[in-house]
C-alpha cells in the first residue's frame, strides 16, 4: 500500500504541465512556418517558373509564369507570416499565463520571466519577453501589432511596479486576457470571411478549368493562346484581369478583416 502511494505521488510530481504541453506543440509550428516562408522567396520562384515556361512553351508564357509565380510566392509569404504571428501570439499568451502564476506563487520577477521565456519554445519571442521585463524604457518595435503592444505594456507594468510596488501579476493577467480577447475576435473574423475567400479561390480557378475543358473536347485552346497573335493578346489580357480580380478580392477581404471592421458581409 505504501509503495503504491509513493508511486502515485511520484507520478503526480512528474506529471507534465498541460500549458507546457500546449506550448511544446505550438512552437514547432512556428518554426515550420518560418522555414516555409523563407523557402518561398519571390525571385527564385520566378526564375524557376520562367525556366519551366521557356522549356515547355513560348517566351511570353515564360514571362507570364514568372510574374504570376512571384506574386503567388509573395502572397504565400504574407499568409505564412500572418499564421506565424498568430502562433507567436498564442505562445505569448501561454507564457504570460505561466508568468502570472509564478508571480502569484511568490517567485521573483527575473526567475518567472526566464521560466516563461524558456517555455515559449521560440528563441526570438523569449528574448523579446526578457527585454520587455528587463528594460528600463519602453521597447521599440518596427512592427506594430498585438505582440509588440503586449510587450510594451509588460515593460510599462514592470516599471510601474518597481516604482510604486503595485501588483505585477494583476497587470500581466490583464494583458493576457486582452490577448485572448483579440484571438477570439480574429477567429470570428476568419469565420466571417471564409465564404468570400472560398468564392474568390473558385472564381480564380475557372479559367484554368475552361482551358482544360477546351482541351478535352479537342479545341486546343492552349495552342490558340500561345501560338497566334490574337490569342497572345487575349492571354495577356486574361492574366492581367485575373491578377487584378484576385488582388481586388483580397483587398476587400483584408478591409473586412481589419480590427474594428464589421464582421457581417453583404
Amino acid at each position: 500500500m505504501i509503495a503504491a502511494l509513493l508511486c502515485l505521488a511520484a507520478a503526480l510530481f512528474a506529471w507534465p504541465d498541460p500549458a507546457a504541453l500546449r506550448r511544446s506543440r505550438i512552437a514547432p509550428r512556428a518554426r515550420s512556418l518560418r522555414w516555409s516562408a523563407d523557402l518561398a522567396r519571390p525571385l527564385p520562384v520566378a526564375v524557376v517558373a520562367a525556366a519551366v515556361g521557356a522549356l515547355l512553351s513560348t517566351p511570353l508564357v515564360a514571362a507570364l509564369a514568372a510574374g504570376c509565380a512571384a506574386l503567388a510566392a509573395r502572397a504565400w509569404r504574407a499568409r505564412q507570416g500572418t499564421a506565424r504571428d498568430e502562433v507567436r501570439l498564442r505562445l505569448l499568451v501561454a507564457a504570460l499565463a505561466a508568468m502570472a502564476a509564478d508571480l502569484r506563487a511568490g517567485r521573483p520577477l527575473e526567475a518567472a520571466a526566464v521560466s516563461a521565456a524558456r517555455g515559449t519554445g521560440d528563441d526570438d519571442l523569449g528574448r523579446a519577453l526578457l527585454r520587455a521585463v528587463r528594460s528600463s524604457a519602453a521597447p521599440s518595435s518596427a512592427r506594430a501589432g498585438p505582440e509588440s503592444d503586449a510587450l510594451q505594456r509588460i515593460s510599462a507594468a514592470v516599471r510601474l511596479s518597481t516604482r510604486t510596488g503595485a501588483s505585477l501579476a494583476d497587470v500581466v493577467t490583464a494583458v493576457e486576457d486582452d490577448l485572448r480577447a483579440r484571438q477570439r475576435h480574429r477567429l470570428e473574423l476568419r469565420s466571417a470571411v471564409a465564404a468570400p475567400r472560398a468564392s474568390a479561390t473558385l472564381l480564380a480557378g475557372l479559367p484554368v478549368l475552361g482551358v482544360a475543358m477546351g482541351s478535352g473536347i479537342g479545341a486546343d485552346p492552349w495552342h490558340v493562346l500561345t501560338e497566334t497573335g490574337t490569342g497572345q493578346v487575349l492571354l495577356v489580357a486574361g492574366v492581367g484581369l485575373e491578377v487584378a480580380g484576385v488582388a481586388w478580392s483580397n483587398r476587400l477581404v483584408a478591409r473586412v478583416s481589419r480590427p474594428g471592421a464589421p464582421t457581417a458581409l453583404p
